[in-house]
């Protein structure tokens, strides 16, 4: 999984391209039609990162889309079946410089997924960053340290974890911190832009499974990302490796919260996350 051994030749398409791929619905009015594909799949329906950034694909392509994505919040309201599906993104409102859109996810009728985004025409202003990146291994220096093997969807991503990887699935001690730090890229190789910083955002595993030593049923229920990056630095950060964290801030009644922030190479916040986790145990 190494980055010198995991590019793509040319004239193939990368399995994320493929993923995410959406088709005009018959209708015109903003809806679109696509496919589960099984190398993202997870426990319970595809990896919810994937389901993001599928959503987040939809506003991408809609011809009425205004400037770069600054905010994604997705519900997952349901399971995503394997097969087909529907998505309509619909622009709420368009002021001078912010757009805000309305998106579902449905198949069979239902609604199993909703998400609102907000799109803004970014402008120079005064910038500060007082959440700094981390002093860490560089990516090179740190061994590719898979996921378990049946959990099919992280093998699209190239992992380098520096703390809190995953726990042995027999006899693993609990643990008093639910920090993970890792590197993390597109496997095989590949440009990184807002679809794929979407997904990124959901590549930790449940960090009830950190704090217990053990895996328990968990789901995401709800994820925010804020994009802190603009075209430019999406473009200056290419296939290099961006640096993960993630940590919980309260257990407990059946839910967890998670807070993640993801740093190009060069230190600047690409963006930050916060996610509600369902759990049971």
């Amino acid at each position: 999984m190494s980055g010198a051994d995991s590019r793509i030749p040319a004239d193939r398409e990368h399995p994320f391209d493929v993923a995410i791929a959406l088709k005009p619905g018959d209708t015109g009015d903003g809806g679109y039609t696509g496919q589960t594909h099984p190398a993202y799949a997870n426990m319970v329906g595809p990896y919810g990162g994937i389901t993001a950034a599928t959503l987040l694909e939809a506003v991408q392509r809609h011809p009425e889309r205004l400037g770069v994505p600054v905010s994604l919040t997705v519900n997952y309201a349901g399971p995503v079946a394997e097969g087909e599906f529907g998505i309509t993104a619909r622009p709420s409102r368009t002021n001078r410089s912010t757009q805000h859109w309305w998106l579902e996810l449905t198949q069979d009728g239902r609604v199993v997924t909703t998400a609102t985004a907000v799109y803004a025409a970014r402008r120079d202003t005064w910038a500060d960053t007082e959440t700094a990146m981390p002093e860490v291994a560089a990516p090179d220096t740190a061994p590719v340290t898979p996921m378990p093997d049946h959990v099919q969807w992280a093998k699209n991503y190239e992992m380098r974890f520096l703390d809190g990887a995953v726990p042995a699935l027999e006899g693993a001690p609990e643990s008093p911190d639910s920090t993970t730090t890792l590197w993390v890229r597109d496997a095989p190789d590949r440009p990184l832009d807002f679809p794929a910083l979407a997904s990124m955002c959901d590549v930790f595993y449940p960090r009830v499974f950190l704090r217990r030593g053990q895996a328990a049923p968990a789901g995401t229920v709800s994820l925010t990302i804020y994009f802190h990056a603009d075209d430019d630095a999406l473009a200056a950060q290419g296939t290099s490796p961006v640096l993960a964290r993630a940590r919980s801030n309260r257990f407990g009644r059946g839910y967890f919260d998670q807070s993640a922030c993801l740093w190009g190479t060069d230190g600047e916040l690409l963006a930050t996350t916060h996610q509600l986790v369902y759990f049971k145990g």
